[in-house]
This record gives structure tokens, C-alpha cells and sequence, in this order.
């Protein structure tokens, strides 16, 4: 078991392999290797007690303060009662074991420990660097020997890189107590957590508000304060930056941590520079007087000379320049008038008399006072007073219409009650006695003399707009798109180096004007219309629900599928239409997709149903990694049908407390993005020594619907269908387009999604999300990003079109008719397959039995025929027999009147029976014919 070195002051867990304290009741000594250390003198070794027995005693012994051998160490004697514990202002001094009284210039808390002198890191602290994801391309590991917190004298800084860094000190308390420390934590891509470990290395249990530090803004220093447990606590402060582009992250900074509930402080802590204390036993250090300074462990402070001001030690006084003084507006007097006037920056640590030396210039001239902003009235008074609800900069708005209330601030005699400025600078602790930013008559601007400043109205968390370097005179525009309490901060720094020096004096930013409208408890220059009772003498003016406009001063709702702009104008033409395939929900305020979608080309209709892709798509795309080698994955959620309760929703699990208050007021998440289409980035928790994977800077890739089509262009938003592989699928591909309104700094027009989905039978209902392979964050450009959904869901509704029908063999006198989808099969739902049918028919035996029955009757008849031409030929043969027997002569043919026709052979009836006279002859007619025709020719030729 590892035991403690010291009642405040332990060796960190993470060296307990390394070496570990050996104790029994008769002797104490160290086994490190063989190496053998005689001990001669008391800076060899120290004294600390055991751990208390089941009796309440204990031992005190001593402890090398190198390692080696225990040889030649003092034996070890019985300690104080475990329950002993010194008074604030007394230490225990282990030889004597006695409670003591600290030294002048020096203070103890008695039971508490209190660290405030930053010059170096105190003894007992330790800083390890750790970088447990390697990355793609091996050991990493000497990157982060640099990495750790550095002192800068009032505070600790934390590191700016990938590297997780981690801040330790291992206290024993004997009885219940608390930690607590001021710190500052501006930017989100550096996570902060702190943790405590037993001396088991076991994590306490702490709530995730507890572990997670929240973040802080304006350069406020926030407070954390967590109970402790009596026995070993190890205090885990551990910083880790996420480095995604180029971004450089602003670091956390650590003062003030005082810890609570140990029986006594082994030393006395000497005052920080600029301090003292005067008598023996304080139990605190006292500031020094003006124009005194004192060094570190002070009992007493020393006058400064003229020549010197006043630090943590004496340093020479520059001449004044230009940049150790500011200029004022007085306030309007009684007569209406202002004057510049120029004040030194507190505290004045410059020479005015002394060669090349700054002198004040003189006020200005007394000037007549910028008139009162719009919606603000002078009563003959030195300041400007809001008008009273209802009325105007110019009077009472007449009937049918009211006050169009906000603020419109575009002269600067004094800052507006509803506004406060204040100056922030880490290197400076004097900057809260200057000026933040300045009024100047028809401007604001930032404060001269100041290193870092800032102008703070109420109170802001998210960054809406940022701009760097050098700027022309522009305008900007922000929308808000939903009713809640809002406040804004501007904010003006001109380096983000701490220094005491005060630099880059001429370089300042100045508003000229701020407007914001529709603000309930606003202000009104001017009147608009609006709508009135309903009654016909009404003259009171009523608001109009949501999703209606003001016409003819009545409320009239907006067409179905249109939307109420923002900013609208009075009419009709407030209500805009929604893009293809889209409508809007009931209060008219936004358009969405309801999942249907239909298509006709070339007489072909399709519909398409996408419900079944589920209410949100999920793509994890990745790994990547930062420079550094860092793994990271995107998360991208997708509300494709982004109707009412059918949002994306990306959350954050490190835990801000900043913005408590504020999801208190609206009900929601304040570390969730509640959009159509958003993003988080992912650290898995092998890659950083993070227990759980963090979700983090999640951000609104769209918030508003364009529509759905096949076209590859909507409102300016271009499918880029080359990015994905090419389908030979005859169902065309249908692009959903999105859009978000927040502008950003690389997408002056706001950020773009085009989600493509495509039918592919061989995928599930719920489908695949892609993103481009030559573009693995989902964009190429950084503000379109480009997403394809195979899905067998994104196939269209079958028609009767997509199956065809298939009849079966007759059987019994019955006949099926059969019907099958049409292979491969491209739809989904729709209409059914129909049912099979049955026919009756006639049946094989029966047809069977008819052809055998016409063949018989066919048979029969060739026969007779042929008997019947046989019959014919052999008469025609005997009348040739005949007339060649009766020939008397060779080629004598009898005359014409009785050539081939013998008297008495034939009757006339039979000769007549020959000719046929018929326009319709039967097929027995037309071959008798034939036989006559041959019977005559043949005669002839014999004759």
C-alpha cells in the first residue's frame, strides 16, 4: 500500500509503482533497488505520520528525501493523538511535535491549505502530460514533453495543444472537507474537467455538473467548489484541446485553490509579492499600501521611489505617452452641452514631467448634445427619458395604428441604461478601474489605453458573429427566429497575449449604430398599422395570432403551404410560398416535408412515401484526424421530414452550467442543437483517457426547407451528383434541400444540405447514409454539404404497373389466374398484389374428343372424293379405249359433230350434267370441272 508523504504534500498516485513507504511499529525505511543512503543530517530526510491505528495513535517517522536504503534514520516515536489538530497562524513542527506559530511574512490556514503565488508551480503540485491516441502514424508520444501548465506568477495557464494534460495533487485529510479554486474557461475546444482519486486510483463519484467545468465569458473568473471525503483525496485538473483546422484555442487559467479539512499545515506559506504580513501567526497577507511594494515572504511593504512604480518589485516609470490616457464625453448638463475631456489610465504609473513626456490635452470645447436617439424625448432636462407605451418619438399613434416598439441607439452622449461596458485584461489586474468602451457622439468605440476591452449588455454564451484584422465600415444583421430573452455582447480585444504592457493603443473598433426591433419593452420612433376588434366602432388595436397578416386592418390568415416571413410586410405578400413538395405547419411559420413526394414524366406517374426511413438518420463518418494525430468522428443527424416533435437533435454531454439559467426559461437542453440537419464532432474515450466518448461543438448545418425535386437545383443550392457512384436505375434520384440562416465566417450566405436519396432494392428500409469519398467531412466546400440515402424506402409506391399476370393450366374445368411483382421490383407499399383468381374452362378430354371426331369426319370425306375422281378417270380411260379401237385410220378422229362422243354411249343429260353454270362454286363443283376440263383436252389431243 502506498502511504502518505505528507499531510498536504503526497507523492501522485501515478508514482506508486515507482516507490513505496515501508512501516512498522519498530522501524521505517525505503526499498528502492540496492542502493544503501546513510543519513547524517535533518535535510535528509523528513518526518510523517503513519496512518492512525484502530487505538487513535500513531507513529512518527522518518523519511528519506532521496531514495535508497533506510540506514542511519532516526527510530521512530509515538505521534499525537490522531484527533490533534494546530489553530490558523500556527504550523506543526514535526520535530517537536508542537503547534508553532508562523514567522512573520508568512500564514497558515491551520486546518485549510491556500495556493495564490503562482511564480513557480508549488511543491507538491505535478504536471503530466499524456497523448494516449497515437493516430495513424505511430508513437506520438514525444509531442506532448512540452505540454503542461505553465506559472504566470498570479495564475497557472493550461496548455494550447492537442495533448491531455493533467494538473495533480494528493492531500490526506483527517476529517471531512472541500476544494475549491477560481478559474477562468473561454473556449469549448479545450475540454476542462476535474475529478478526485482515492488512493486506489479509483475515481470518486461526482455528478457530471461537478466533473465538468462550465465555461466562463468577459474574462470573469468563476468559482468551483467540491466536498471531500477525509482520507486520500488525488485532485485531477486535466485539459485536453481538440485542434480541427487551424484554430488556436484559448487556454484555461487556475488561481486561488484552497482546500479545507486537514488537522494541520506541516509549513507556513510565505506572502505572494505585493503582500505581507506583519505579526507572527497570521492567517493571511495584507495587500500593500499605494506606492509601496514588497517582495515575496514580506513582513513589512517598502516605499516606492518617484521614479518607480509599483509591482511585486520596483520598476523604473516611463515617460507618459499617448497611450496612458482616454478621453470622456461628459454628460449633457443643464444647458444641453458636452464637452471631450482626457483622464490618466489608473493607476498613473508614468512621468509627466520629464523630457519627451505626454502632457494631458486640454478639454474640448463645449459642444450642443447629440440629439436623443429615436423613441426617446428631452424634457428640458440634461437626459433623454423613453417615450410612454403607446406613443411615439413624434406623439400618439392615430387610430388603426400603434407604436412599432425596439431600440435604435445612433447617438452616443451617454451608454443606455439598458447597457453596461466593462474591461477585462489577464495581465493586468488594474484594467477594472478603466474604461471599456468610450461614447464619441455619433459612435462607440473601444477604449484607448486598454489592452483587451469589451462592452457587456446583460449576459452572452454563443458567439453569433466574429471578425479579425483590419474592417471597413459595414453593416451586419442578425434574426432572431423565435420569441425568448435575449442578450448580446460585444466585444473588443486587441491582442490575446497577457501583458502589463499596454500595446497597439491606436488600434480600436467603433459601432455607429445598434437597432433592434419588435422588442416587447422597447422603445417606438415610429407608427404602424395594425388590426383592430372585430366590432364595427372598434378602435383598439389587437395582436394578430401566429400564421396571420394584417389587411384592411383585420388579421387574415396566410394561405395553406405558405409561410410568414420575417420582417414582413403588410398584405398578402407577407405570406410566401413554400419550395416543391413542402407545407407549412399550422402557425405558418415554417415549411417541412410530410414524406411524400410525387413525380410524372412521359405519361409515367411516381409517388413516393420516405416514412418508413424513420424520423432521424444517423451517419458516424470517419475516423479523422487533427494534426496531431488526434481521432475524431463526425456525427450527423438527419430529420428528413422535419415536421412538428420530428427534429434532429445534437447534444453536447460535457456539461455547461453557463447557460442554466437559460434552459430553465426555455425548456430546453442548454448543450443541444434542435434543428433539421446538425453535426458533433466525437472524441472516443480510448483515444483520450476520457471515461465515456465526448459530443462536442455540435453546430446547425440547416434550420430551414427548401423543398424536394429531381432537379438538381433549388434557390441557389446545386446537387452534385458526380460526387456519389452513377446508378443505372431507371427511378430517379430526389433531392431534398436545406438551409441554415446563421452566417458564419466562411459562409457569408449561410451553410447549404442536399440529402439525395435513391432507391436500391438490396438495401434495408432504413437505408445508408454517404457522404463523397473525395470529400469525407460531407462537403467540399465547407458550406454545402452533400449526403446520399440509399434506401429500398426511397423507392416509389408500386402501381398496377409494376406486376403482371400469369394464367395457369386448366384443370377440372377450372382456370387460375395468377399476378407477380415485375422483377427486379423498384417500389414499396402502394397497392397490393391482387388476389388470385379461378375461371372456368373447358377441359383437355372434351377437346380431346372433338379433334379425334373432325379428323374421322375429314378422313371420310378425302376418301369419298377420291374414290369419286377414281371412278371418273376409269370412265374417261374406256371412251379412250374405245375410240382408239374405233379408228379406221391412223390419226382419224371422227368429225366435229361426233368427235369423242358416241351415239347411244351418252345421254344428253349426262353431257349438260358437265357444264356448271354458278357464280358460287362448291369445292365438289370446281374439282369436277377440272376433271371435265382434262377429259376434253385429252380427247382433243387423241383427235
Amino acid at each position: 500500500m502506498c502511504h502518505v508523504h505528507d499531510a498536504h504534500n503526497m507523492t501522485p498516485s501515478a508514482q506508486c509503482p515507482d516507490m513505496c513507504l515501508c512501516s512498522s511499529k519498530r522501524s521505517t525505511f525505503l526499498k528502492h533497488g540496492k542502493k544503501h543512503v546513510v543519513f547524517h543530517s535533518m535535510t535528509d530526510y523528513y518526518y510523517e505520520y503513519t496512518e492512525c491505528d484502530s487505538t487513535g495513535s500513531r507513529w512518527r517517522v522518518a523519511i528519506p528525501q532521496s531514495h535508497g536504503s533506510c540506514i542511519g534514520l532516526p527510530e521512530p516515536v509515538r505521534g499525537t493523538e490522531c484527533t490533534f489538530s494546530c489553530e490558523a497562524g500556527e504550523f506543526l513542527e514535526m520535530s517537536a511535535q508542537e503547534c508553532t506559530q508562523c514567522a512573520a511574512g508568512t500564514y497558515s490556514l491551520g486546518s485549510g491549505i491556500r495556493f495564490d503565488d503562482w511564480e513557480t508551480i508549488p511543491s507538491g503540485f505535478s504536471s503530466l502530460a499524456t497523448y494516449l491516441d497515437n493516430g495513424p502514424h505511430g508513437d506520438d508520444s514525444t509531442t506532448c514533453n512540452s505540454s503542461t501548465w505553465f506559472p504566470q506568477g498570479g495564475y497557472l495557464e493550461s496548455n494550447r495543444d492537442e495533448c491531455t494534460v493533467s494538473l495533480i495533487y494528493a492531500v490526506h485529510l483527517k476529517k471531512p472537507g472541500s476544494v475549491s479554486f477560481d478559474y477562468q474557461y473561454p473556449d469549448g475546444n479545450l475540454f476542462f474537467e476535474f475529478f478526485i482519486q482515492n488512493d486506489q486510483c479509483q475515481e470518486m463519484d461526482q455528478t457530471a455538473d461537478k466533473k465538468w467545468l462550465k465555461l466562463t465569458s468577459h474574462g470573469e473568473w468563476a468559482t468551483h467548489t467540491v466536498n471531500l471525503k477525509s482520507g486520500t483525496n488525488i485532485l485531477y485538473w486535466r485539459t485536453a484541446g481538440i485542434l480541427i483546422g487551424a484554430k488556436v484555442v484559448k487556454p484555461v487559467l487556475l488561481k486561488n485553490v484552497h482546500i479545507e479539512g486537514v488537522a494541520y499545515a506541516s509549513e507556513c506559506f510565505p506572502c505572494k509579492p505585493g503582500t505581507f504580513s506583519q505579526t507572527p501567526g497570521s492567517s493571511s497577507c495584507q495587500p500593500c499600501p499605494r506606492d509601496t511594494h514588497s517582495g515575496h515572504g514580506a513582513s513589512s511593504c517598502t516605499p516606492s521611489c518617484r521614479h518607480l512604480y509599483t509591482t511585486s518589485e520596483c520598476k523604473a516609470r516611463p515617460p507618459c505617452s499617448k497611450k496612458d490616457y482616454f478621453q470622456i464625453h461628459t454628460p449633457c448638463d443643464l444647458e444641453g452641452k458636452t464637452q471631450v475631456t482626457y483622464r490618466w489610465v489608473e493607476p498613473q504609473i508614468c512621468l509627466v514631467d520629464v523630457d519627451g513626456a505626454e502632457t494631458l490635452p486640454p478639454s474640448g470645447d463645449r459642444e450642443p448634445c447629440p440629439p436623443c436617439n429615436p423613441g426617446f424625448y428631452n424634457n428640458d432636462t440634461a437626459t433623454c427619458s423613453p417615450c410612454p407605451p403607446g406613443t411615439f418619438s413624434d406623439g400618439s399613434c392615430p387610430a388603426g395604428t400603434e407604436p412599432a416598439v425596439g431600440y435604435q441607439y445612433k447617438w452616443w452622449n451617454v451608454l443606455p441604461a439598458s447597457m453596461k461596458t466593462s474591461c477585462f485584461n489577464v495581465g493586468n489586474s488594474k484594467c477594472d478601474g478603466m474604461n471599456g468602451w468610450e461614447v464619441a457622439g455619433d459612435h462607440i468605440r473601444s477604449g484607448a489605453g486598454v489592452p483587451s476591452s469589451q462592452s457587456v449588455l446583460l449576459k452572452s454564451t454563443r458567439v453569433v458573429a466574429s471578425w479579425e484584422g483590419s474592417k471597413v465600415r459595414q453593416s451586419y444583421t442578425h434574426i432572431m427566429t423565435k420569441n425568448a430573452s435575449v442578450s448580446y455582447t460585444w466585444a473588443y480585444q486587441r491582442t490575446n497575449q497577457a501583458s502589463d504592457v499596454r500595446q497597439n493603443v491606436n488600434s480600436v473598433a467603433s459601432i455607429y449604430s445598434i437597432s433592434v426591433s419588435n422588442a416587447v419593452d422597447g422603445v417606438s420612433s415610429e407608427c404602424q398599422t395594425c388590426a383592430l376588434l372585430s366590432q364595427p366602432s372598434g378602435s383598439l388595436c389587437v395582436p394578430c395570432p401566429p400564421g396571420h397578416y394584417i389587411h384592411t386592418s383585420q388579421c387574415t390568415e396566410c394561405p395553406p403551404n405558405t409561410h410568414l416571413t420575417s420582417h414582413s410586410t403588410l398584405g398578402p405578400e407577407a405570406c410566401k410560398p413554400c419550395g416543391p413538395s413542402s407545407k407549412s405547419n399550422k402557425e405558418h411559420s415554417r415549411c417541412y416535408s410530410d414524406c411524400v413526394f410525387s413525380y410524372s414524366e412521359n405519361n409515367v406517374s411516381l409517388s413516393f412515401d420516405y416514412s418508413s426511413l424513420g424520423s432521424v438518420g444517423t451517419l458516424m463518418n470517419g475516423p479523422s484526424f487533427t494534426t496531431k494525430g488526434t481521432k475524431y468522428y463526425h456525427l450527423f443527424n438527419i430529420s428528413l421530414c422535419g415536421g412538428e416533435g420530428r427534429r434532429a437533435v445534437c447534444t453536447d454531454n460535457v456539461t455547461d452550467l453557463s447557460s442554466a439559467d437559460s434552459q430553465k426559461e426555455t425548456e430546453e437542453p442548454a448543450n443541444a442543437v434542435e434543428t433539421l440537419i446538425c453535426q458533433s464532432t466525437i472524441i472516443p474515450s480510448s483515444g483520450r483517457g476520457f471515461h465515456t466518448a465526448l459530443s462536442s461543438q455540435s453546430i446547425s448545418l440547416a434550420d430551414t426547407f427548401l423543398g424536394a425535386t429531381v432537379a438538381l437545383t433549388l434557390d441557389g443550392v446545386k446537387a452534385r451528383p458526380d460526387l456519389f457512384p452513377q446508378t443505372t436505375n431507371k427511378v430517379p434520384d430526389v433531392n431534398f434541400f436545406y438551409r441554415s440562416l446563421e452566417v458564419t465566417s466562411s459562409c457569408d450566405k449561410g451553410r447549404n444540405v442536399v440529402v439525395t436519396l435513391r432507391c436500391n432494392p438490396d438495401r434495408s428500409t432504413q437505408g445508408e447514409l454517404t457522404v463523397p469519398s473525395q470529400c469525407p467531412a460531407g462537403t467540399c466546400d465547407g458550406c454545402t454539404f452533400h449526403f446520399l440515402w440509399e434506401s429500398s424506402g426511397a423507392c416509389p409506391q408500386c402501381t398496377s404497373t409494376n406486376y403482371h399476370q400469369i394464367e395457369g393450366a386448366c384443370k377440372g374445368g377450372l382456370q387460375d389466374t395468377l399476378y407477380v411483382w415485375t422483377e427486379p421490383k423498384r417500389c414499396v407499399g402502394g397497392v397490393s398484389l391482387p388476389e388470385k383468381k379461378t375461371w372456368p374452362c373447358e377441359s383437355m378430354d372434351f377437346l380431346v374428343k372433338m379433334g379425334a371426331t373432325i379428323g374421322t369426319f375429314t378422313a371420310a370425306l378425302l376418301f369419298s372424293i377420291t374414290c369419286y375422281f377414281w371412278k371418273k378417270n376409269k370412265r374417261l380411260e374406256f371412251k379412250y379405249s374405245k375410240l382408239v379401237m374405233s379408228s379406221n385410220k391412223e390419226c382419224e378422229l371422227p368429225g366435229a359433230d361426233s368427235c369423242a362422243v358416241m351415239e347411244g354411249e351418252e345421254n344428253e343429260g349426262e353431257m349438260e350434267d358437265e357444264v356448271v353454270y354458278s357464280k358460287k362454286t362448291s369445292l365438289i363443283r370446281k374439282l369436277q370441272a377440272i376433271a371435265s376440263r382434262v377429259r376434253v383436252r385429252t380427247i382433243m389431243q387423241l383427235c
